[in-house]
């Protein structure tokens, strides 16, 4: 078992209660973008919708691998989207066999529309701030990122 340095464990658990808050804050911009983009929409159709954007054209396997869901719920969550117009389903020009998801038009504008109240959200937070802090700031959240994704498990384990 690891000894882990008091006062570092403590900056490691301000860290983390700071992620909790932010990721409540997430969890109710979420929701309120779900709606912008359908009403009635859940805030987990609208991740699978903003991971088919992100992504590009992606097969619903590569999908439910991307953002750790069941194969079942991905492929009904598509469903959805492809009823309300913000999917598509095509064959990959790599394998005719198999089908990718990628974002339309409409899809892409509604996300649009429902992210800029988040935009202008984070862009009010940091207009104080310089822009070499920002620019720090994203450099380590995307660095801490990496490294959990790399090393999930815990240092006790």
């Amino acid at each position: 078992m690891t000894t882990i340095d008091p006062g570092r464990a403590e900056a490691v658990a301000a860290v983390e209660s700071a992620f909790r808050g932010l990721y409540a804050e997430f969890r109710t911009l979420y929701m309120r973008a779900a709606e912008v983009v359908s009403p009635g929409m859940l805030p987990g159709s609208f991740k699978t919708l903003l991971a088919i954007d992100r992504c590009g054209a992606i097969s619903n396997t590569e999908l439910a691998e991307r953002i750790a869901a069941d194969k079942g719920l991905v492929s009904r969550q598509v469903s959805e989207l492809e009823r309300l117009g913000l999917v598509e389903r095509t064959a990959d020009p790599a394998d005719g066999r198999v089908r990718v998801i990628s974002t339309t038009e409409l899809g892409r504008e509604r996300l649009a529309a429902a992210r800029k109240p988040h935009e202008d959200a984070i862009s009010n937070a940091l207009s104080h701030w310089p822009v070499a802090d920002i620019e720090s700031f994203a450099a380590l959240m995307h660095a801490l990122v990496r490294s959990v994704a790399e090393h999930p498990e815990s240092p006790d384990a």
